[in-house]
């Protein structure tokens, strides 16, 4: 079973940046970043796929975010440039894709503990 653990959020002034990383143990076909803010859905940032599969972005992330993976430490990074006030909430790594939409929180089997990110304007 994959294990998912989160770092490095925390506040930023907007136009800033923050990076996440996400560790994993085992096997993931797919990692990927989600993000929620209260009374909003969860909402497809990024995701990559395992040894050079291929990324992908969600609108709100595309041209400002950048999902990489680290093989040999099992990490999955996303690096938030430019961030926005919009970009403010809980960010959820996710793994084991199970087949559909990577950036839909519903075809993800894995979750990590989520990491906050407050950005100010």
């Amino acid at each position: 079973q994959v294990r998912l653990a989160e770092t490095g959020g925390g506040s930023a002034q907007a136009g800033g940046s923050l990076r996440l990383s996400c560790s994993y143990s085992g096997y993931a076909n797919y990692v990927a970043w989600f993000r929620q803010s209260p009374g909003k859905e969860r909402e497809g940032v990024a995701a990559i796929g395992s040894g050079g599969g291929g990324t992908y972005y969600g609108t709100s992330a595309a041209g400002r975010f950048t999902i990489a993976e680290d093989n040999a430490r099992k990490t999955v990074y996303l690096q938030m440039n430019r961030l926005k006030p919009e970009d403010t909430g809980t960010y959820f790594c996710a793994a084991e894709f199970v087949g559909g939409n990577l950036l839909s929180a519903t075809d993800f089997r894995t979750w990590g503990q989520g990491t906050q990110v407050t950005v100010s304007s």
